[in-house]
């Protein structure tokens, strides 16, 4: 009969024994579900597709696409920070509003993307431009500013509905450069931008890639685009910045999210293999080719994103009084 001395040895070694045959055990061990918390079709899923084959040659395992959509990216969100397991083996396209925007916009959420979620890397960050229809007599910023200003009734800008990132531009540029304008919401992108070029309203904050056969047509006219650098698409096109907007600066992003609690050996695996992705050449042309540079990076730098843009987005909404009707 074992002593106790030799009992808690022995339930050590087990305990050990398991501890060790977890970490080692593989990562991933079955198909692979990548939810995006948006409808088939729209940007957020073409990333899901491109990024799902080369998913599936790193890992070695079915990467199954699911689109669960509704509540503004909540309901897709929710699954992954609520309902699955903290192991890895479901993945989180993260958009911006899911993200650092409804935990302000709507009045209750069923998870919390700061505490439920735990982010793996940053994909994109796709620039908006500010653009016109024609009849706006306006060629750069500072002469849209001048018009705005000596507009009787404020030019109407619109967007793809309260609180998306054409929204939030909006206000945002409202705030930075003094100009009352009055925010038109739609239910969608599409439909914003078909009013835009009937000329029902004036102006709008798009993302390039949505727009940037309406410019090159000169069906529509660039002012400036709210990133940091150039948009490739629209080289000739200024930053807020270079058109005398100091420090103006937005993007709609997206990135990669797990559970929380996921073991950090399992989020590691993760960031290299999307790095790894970005680093091959020709993706990186077909990622670039849908309007945004390759932004990867660290958990860390992702994070710390998600933290910014919570206070700063979350403070707009607060002091302009948005609300999700």
């Amino acid at each position: 009969m074992l002593d106790r001395r030799q009992t808690l040895a022995l339930l050590a070694y087990g305990s050990g024994f398991l501890s060790t045959a977890q970490a080692q055990s593989p990562y991933p061990n079955g198909p692979l579900r990548f939810v995006v918390p948006y409808p088939p079709g729209g940007p957020t899923d073409l990333m899901a597709r491109l990024l799902q084959p080369e998913l599936q040659k790193r890992l070695g395992v079915p990467v199954i696409v699911e689109n669960k959509s509704g509540a503004g990216g909540n309901l897709g969100s929710a699954e992954v920070a609520k309902h699955v397991p903290a192991d890895g083996q479901t993945i989180l396209l993260a958009a911006s509003g899911p993200m650092a925007v409804n935990g302000v916009f709507y009045k209750s959420m069923a998870f919390s993307a700061l505490s439920d979620l735990d982010v793996v890397v940053q994909l994109s960050a796709f620039p908006l431009v500010l653009e016109v229809h024609p009849s706006v007599k306006a060629n750069s910023l500072t002469e849209f500013i001048a018009a705005a200003k000596a507009q009787k009734e404020p030019f109407r800008y619109a967007s793809a509905g309260n609180g998306t990132p054409q929204h939030l531009a909006g206000e945002l540029f409202a705030r930075a450069s003094g100009v009352r304008l009055i925010h038109v919401p739609y239910k969608g992108a599409g439909p914003a931008l078909t009013d835009l070029l009937g000329n029902q309203v004036d102006v709008m904050f798009d993302i390039v890639a949505s727009s940037l056969q309406h410019l090159q047509a000169r069906k529509l006219k660039p002012i400036a685009v709210t990133s940091a650098k150039r948009s490739p698409a629209l080289p000739q096109v200024p930053t807020m910045a270079e058109a005398g907007l100091a420090s103006f600066e937005t993007t709609a992003w997206h990135g990669i999210a797990v559970r929380a609690g996921t073991s950090t050996q399992v989020i590691k695996k993760l960031n290299a293999t999307f790095l790894d992705i970005f680093k091959d050449p020709a993706f990186r042309t077909k990622w670039e080719a849908i309007g945004t540079p390759v932004v990867a990076g660290t958990p860390n730098d992702f994070g710390r994103l998600v933290r910014t843009e919570s206070v700063r987005l979350g403070r707009v909404i607060r002091e302009s009084g948005i609300t999700a009707d």
